[in-house]
């Protein structure tokens, strides 16, 4: 017996083709579905399956990618009060409006597992578009499911946008919107070794974070430019927030104290790492200079105003929707050059007030 095709002409599954495959009526189907009526959990396990499998969307859902509702992007974010992507979250939100789109803002708690299933839940709600923020998760799996649900995505009408992340390796429908991150850490770092540091308490990030690990990279590769050997002794991994910058700061004034600068992976985490600094009697910059990643305004609110890399976040975002619209108004079978789906956006150093040749501490 031949297998029936399981989608219909345009390329998506429909109820029949679900309730076919799960040899259940289309009623079933529809009940198990809106949940409003009790089925078996043996029924429910069957239907949900073949949902899966045939990747189905809901006509309702359908109907709005297709044009019949006002378009709607979500933005999945690390956490709602980080004011570096808050401000890439700003620039979306900000250019949907001027088109009449909903926006839609969503938590993952750096979880990626919970970040996995947002996407998936965002792309059965039918939204025009999924924007992830910040850095993703260096491992096979991950990067295997979120070409997936790319595809996905794509499938269904809509559309992924990675923002301040590589892209995702392989012929995959996804936009990326990203900045010059390794750079970025190379100049800061660079700037740090013109002033006569040597020794530099590196706080780039958690370790499986795209985003630390090029801020690894850069700084790595202005000690080598420089003829300065790394050490890695000096390299302490953590969450981009206040705590990690304080107590790996505190740490390393009992392990490895001959440190004369802090590269902090971001602002926040240099204000942590400044407070520590303080608590052990030591001033900035005058004992030790401390430099941050991100120029959010904390950067110039702290004292001394802290010399940082700018990152243009607000313009990414908008950037970012851009790209949504332009594809969506050029078509659905519109596909752009590979170079046209991977925009890179420029970062700087600016120079305040925070960092000093090395003074001998006893």
């Amino acid at each position: 017996m031949s297998q029936r095709k399981a989608t219909n002409d345009a390329g998506r599954a429909t109820i029949r083709d679900v309730a076919e495959r799960a040899g259940v009526s289309v009623a079933s189907v529809s009940r198990v579905l809106s949940g409003n009526y009790p089925v078996s959990e043996e029924l429910r396990r069957r239907v949900m399956k073949v949902v899966r499998d045939l990747d189905y969307v809901t006509n309702a859902h359908a109907r709005s990618l297709a044009g019949g509702g006002t378009p709607t992007v979500a933005i999945l974010i690390n956490n709602i009060t980080g004011a570096a992507f808050a401000h890439v979250a700003k620039g979306v939100e900000g250019a949907a409006t001027l088109r009449g789109w909903l926006s839609l803002v969503g938590t993952t708690g750096d979880d990626p597992e919970r970040e996995l299933a947002l996407v998936n839940l965002m792309r059965q709600q039918g939204v025009a578009a999924v924007i992830l923020l910040g850095g993703a998760y260096d491992y096979d799996e991950y990067q295997l499911r979120m070409a997936r649900f790319a595809r996905s995505l794509d499938a269904a009408g809509s559309h992924l946008v990675l923002v301040g992340r590589p892209p995702l390796e392989g012929d995959v429908p996804a936009t990326t919107v990203d900045y010059d991150n390794e750079g970025g850490a190379y100049a800061m770092a660079s700037h740090l070794l013109s002033a006569g540091h040597r020794r530099v308490l590196v706080l780039p990030g958690h370790a499986e974070l795209t985003t630390a690990q090029g801020r690894l990279r850069g700084a790595q590769r202005a000690f080598e430019a420089y003829g300065v050997p790394f050490d890695p002794g000096l390299v302490r991994h953590g969450h981009y927030d206040y705590e990690h910058g304080y107590e790996a700061v505190e740490t390393a004034l009992h392990e490895t104290p001959d440190f004369t600068a802090v590269l902090a992976g971001t602002d926040v985490v240099a204000a942590g790492a400044m407070q520590a600094l303080r608590a052990a009697g030591l001033r900035v910059p005058e004992d030790v200079s401390i430099v941050g990643y991100d120029d959010i305004p904390l950067a110039s609110q702290l004292t001394p105003q802290l010399t940082t890399v700018h990152v243009p976040y607000e313009e990414m975002g908008r950037v970012a929707l851009r790209a949504v619209a332009d594809r969506r108004e050029g078509g659905a079978g519109r596909r752009k050059s590979a170079d046209g789906d991977h925009l890179v956006l420029g970062t700087h150093v600016v120079v305040r007030n925070s960092v000093r040749p090395p003074a001998q501490r006893g």
